[in-house]
């Protein structure tokens, strides 16, 4: 087994730093190869490595940042007039080939613009997605993108999009020809808005895309399809109806459960059996979007992830390392680019 380098970005989040150092202690164990740089202010992040032992950790570097970005800084203001902040330092790491991935549970505007500009995005792609792999009812995972990096898109964009979901998919789940679908207000061919239509059209006629048709809302983790591509905009309200759902599902059950004495005495006696059924629901799994499109890897990790949370982020990074994510969309893309070139002149 390989050793993988991440830096995190210890002081996005809305809980504290204390979050980003309890998952990377986890990691640390449950990784023997894994080595993580530690980026933070040195009055927080110091107290907090002693406090969790992990100061003279062999695989643990702390680095020194003076700024931070808080949720509520705007993301252009970031970029023209904020440096040396922990989120830039961090991608910074990546940039020189310090670190091979970065984890960050920070304001997500000022992640992306500061992404693009540190590491570039990948020829042909403008700006890059936001993806999550979401459990779908048959305990896999459907993978939803764009969740919120571009709020409008164009039809070829969205046909990007397409390719680097499946590349994803393919290479994180193992799947050969992932399924694609658009979501879209019906399955008819005549529904949608002309975008949807052209993005029909361009996935259609890509033999690098294994296009299954249109999807709709209430089927997008009915394993029809294993990706599933829309704008920023439908994207980010789908993923948090999905996530308060599963909340409201949960609570309701735990609810129901102990609503009386003959419903506690079932719930302990069936108790093993629904957290196994329904572990899968819960946020904290599915915890870790990756911005793809970049040369480099960066996963977005919730603002208000727990320390569980944010090691299936950290988790999410070293697959994608694994995998070498950026190179396989960047030679994937070259294909479809050059096949695209070739119907144009037929």
């Amino acid at each position: 087994m390989r050793n993988y380098t991440i830096a995190l970005d210890a002081m996005g989040g809305d809980l504290g730093p204390h979050i980003s150092l309890l998952a990377a202690k986890k990691t640390l164990q449950d990784y023997p190869t894994l080595s993580l740089i530690i980026i933070g202010t040195r009055e927080k992040i110091i107290p907090l490595l002693k406090q969790f032992d992990l100061l003279d950790h062999s695989r643990l570097t702390f680095i020194h940042a003076d700024n931070v970005i808080s949720m509520e800084d705007d993301p252009i203001y970031v970029l023209r007039h904020v440096s040396n902040s922990s989120m830039h330092v961090a991608l910074k790491m990546v940039a020189d080939g310090e670190a091979e991935a970065c984890v960050s549970a920070g304001n997500t505007g000022a992640l992306m613009l500061l992404a693009k500009r540190a590491l570039k995005t990948i020829s042909t792609i403008s700006r890059p997605a936001l993806v999550s792999g979401l459990p779908n009812n048959a305990e896999g995972h459907t993978y939803l993108l764009d969740l919120g990096a571009n709020l409008q898109c164009d039809s070829d964009t969205l046909f990007n999009f397409a390719v680097m979901g499946s590349v994803l998919c393919e290479k994180v789940e193992q799947l050969r020809k992932p399924r694609v679908a658009l979501l879209n207000v019906g399955k008819e061919s005549n529904k949608g808005s002309d975008i949807i239509k052209r993005s029909a059209t361009l996935l259609r006629d890509s033999q690098y895309i294994n296009y299954v048709g249109f999807i709709e809302a209430d089927e997008l983790f009915s394993c029809q399809a294993d990706v599933v591509v829309t704008d920023g905009f439908t994207g980010n309200i789908a993923l948090k109806s999905y996530e308060g759902m599963g909340r409201v599902f949960l609570q309701q059950l735990d609810k129901a459960v102990n609503s009386n004495f003959y419903s506690k005495l079932l719930g302990k006696l069936l108790s093993p059996i629904l957290k196994k059924q329904f572990k899968h629901l819960h946020p904290d799994m599915y915890n870790g979007a990756s911005l793809i499109g970049l040369r480099g890897i960066v996963v977005k990790s919730h603002g208000s992830a727990n320390e569980i949370a944010f090691s299936y982020a950290i988790e999410q990074a070293i697959k994608e390392i694994q995998w070498q994510i950026p190179s396989c969309i960047s030679n994937r893309l070259e294909a479809v680019l050059l096949e695209r070139d070739c119907l144009s002149h037929e």
